[in-house]
């Protein structure tokens, strides 16, 4: 069995205590949790499986521990990876830019397997550069107004990733 590593940013702690909680949903014999200020593009490059999580800064925007790293990734071929996107914000506060940093993702990731994409059912916002047909690019968890619906959103995520990423 592969390792994923499981890359985020934080902010105020809210995108490292969601990436926490997914570690021990997947096993933590199966995740390394590794914060972006700590990793260089090797790192990224040493698993097959990933997953990227960042909280939303401003208005859509990735979170800017990211910005050395995300500025590395088009020299990383990610051909052979298959790579989960996981992205936080706020729905109220942000109805127009809801979780869009990790629509940045995205953009970079054209040539990797990307899977997890979710539905937008139970989610109330107007727009977000995260949702490509009809469906999120990821898990999009809004920790400000729906705290009670991210644990089960975790679980199904999980249920849905796992066998792709392990």
């Amino acid at each position: 069995m592969k390792k994923i590593g499981l890359f985020y940013a934080t902010e105020g702690g809210t995108c490292e205590d969601v990436s926490k909680r997914l570690v021990k949903l997947l096993g933590e014999d199966n995740v390394d949790l590794i914060e972006v200020v700590d990793a260089s593009i090797s790192d990224i490059e040493n698993y097959d499986s990933l997953i990227l999580a960042s909280s939303t800064s401003g208005v859509g925007e990735l979170q800017p521990d990211w910005d050395e790293l995300y500025d590395e990734f088009d020299n990383i071929d990610f051909s052979n990876k298959t790579v989960a996107l996981l992205g936080l914000g706020d729905q109220d506060s942000y109805p127009d830019s809801f979780a869009g940093g990790v629509s940045f993702f995205y953009e970079k990731l054209k040539d990797a397997k990307l899977v997890g994409q979710t539905s937008t059912d139970g989610y109330e916002f107007d727009e977000t550069d995260s949702l490509v047909d009809g469906m999120f690019v990821g898990l999009l968890i809004d920790e400000v107004n729906q705290e009670e619906l991210t644990q089960k959103r975790l679980e199904d995520w999980v249920e849905q990733i796992k066998n792709d990423l392990l």
